[in-house]
């Protein structure tokens, strides 16, 4: 009899980056995606050491390499004052030393675009668009999987990588809605000639405000800039792609440094999405059936690593079910237990930076002084946790 594929649920990041690490230990897989077409919304993400060391594994690198930016380093400023807070080197011999990898930004839809050409040509690989998972079935030797339009799939196993609002989850997990964090960002892009020539640096900046704070970047070998705007709101829409309201925004950035101002009047459309997470749990896994990236552990954006998570999700779980062979239900078990802690920690680090970067008054003055005179060896010894990352197999590398 034919192997019956496994089957992935969603076709973002995470997706894709599982569909390619199980294509890799010679898995068949179908990949379902409710879109009519492969694509990512958003605009910059920010690519830790520990993702590089996956994109390694998946045979990406030179891919990843070639539309990736590299800054020079990461910088918190002030937003009121617009003096440094802290600046960390990166991609320095030291910083190589220390994580054995760089540290990259890069424009998401170029990497989902990396991750679909190394699926497209994997031929344990199938792609099914205009399919939304709506439920599924463990029938015990296979999964069934249901979706909207009615058409039925079968496949060995299942795993829902199907984001923050994921149908996977719901009928696994059944733990309700997201946490809503009363935080919105608003995110836009900006050609590099549009963008003010003073600011247009090789670096991470994180303008941090009272309440607010604005992230810039550039993108896509330099040609555009990334610019995130976040800021403290009780206004809620569901999904990511909703236009933002320039009005709103202007207003809780008021009184901030005129660079700061700059970069907002600079932009005439933004896109917003409430940001969101979910409380950290154990067992995201039954039977033949498990969760990955945002359907397993949604996390806030504050450490930059909700994509790199998902990305060593898809390693970690094929190496998983490579060693445990057809005992599939046990290879979910092993990687759920992997990740939980780990994952489960980036998830309320994430939280406590949110409040680090919101900060004022009093608790911004002992960020600026807690903060200020950290060396870069200093620096690095709180990253070492997060970037030294895991293995091939999942084991951690401090």
């Amino acid at each position: 009899m034919t192997e019956r594929p496994i089957l992935i649920a969603g076709g973002g990041i995470g997706g894709f980056a599982t569909a390619l690490a199980l294509s890799r230990k010679g898995r068949a897989v179908q990949l379902l995606e409710q879109a009519d077409d492969f694509k990512e919304v958003g605009a910059g993400i920010q690519l830790g050491p520990n993702v590089f060391r996956m994109f390694e594994v998946l045979g990406v690198t030179e891919a990843i390499d070639a539309v990736a930016v590299f800054p020079d380093a990461l910088v918190m400023k002030d937003a009121l004052s617009g003096a440094d807070i802290t600046r960390i080197p990166v991609n320095t011999n030291a910083f190589r030393d220390r994580f054995h990898y760089p540290y990259g930004v890069i424009y998401r839809p170029d990497l989902h675009q990396v991750l679909i050409d190394a699926c497209q040509a994997a031929p344990p690989v199938t792609l099914v668009t205009g399919c939304k998972v709506t439920g599924f079935e463990d029938a015990g030797d296979h999964v069934r999987v249901e979706a909207e339009d009615g058409r039925r799939f079968e496949g060995a196993a299942l795993i829902g990588a199907d984001g923050l609002w994921s149908a996977v989850r719901r009928q696994l997990v059944d733990d309700g809605e997201p946490r809503v964090s009363g935080h919105i960002a608003y995110r836009a892009v900006l050609p590099a000639e549009q963008f003010p020539e003073h600011l247009s640096w090789n670096t991470v900046v994180l303008w941090a405000g009272p309440k607010t704070h604005l992230v810039q970047y550039p993108l896509h070998r330099g040609e555009i800039f990334n610019l995130v705007a976040v800021f403290h709101s009780d206004r809620y829409e569901e999904g990511w792609d909703v236009f933002g309201d320039p009005e709103e925004l202007h207003e809780r950035f008021r009184g901030q440094h005129a660079d700061v101002l700059t970069l907002l009047e600079r932009i005439e459309s933004w896109r917003m999405w409430v940001l969101c997470d979910r409380e950290p749990i154990r067992d995201w896994s039954r039977g033949r059936t498990t969760l990955l990236g945002d359907a397993a552990h949604p996390m806030l954006q504050y450490l930059a690593q909700g994509a790199c998570m998902a990305i060593e999700d898809g390693v970690c779980l094929a190496d998983r079910v490579a060693a445990h062979g057809d005992d599939l239900a046990r290879a979910f078990q092993a990687y759920q237990g992997d990740r939980y802690l780990r994952t489960g920690r980036v998830q309320l680090t994430a939280r406590f930076y949110g409040d680090v970067y919101h900060a004022a008054g009093v608790t911004a003055e002992l960020r600026q002084m807690m903060l200020a005179d950290r060396s870069p060896a200093q620096a690095y010894d709180g990253m070492a946790w997060l970037y030294s990352g895991i293995d091939a197999s999942g084991a951690q590398q401090l």
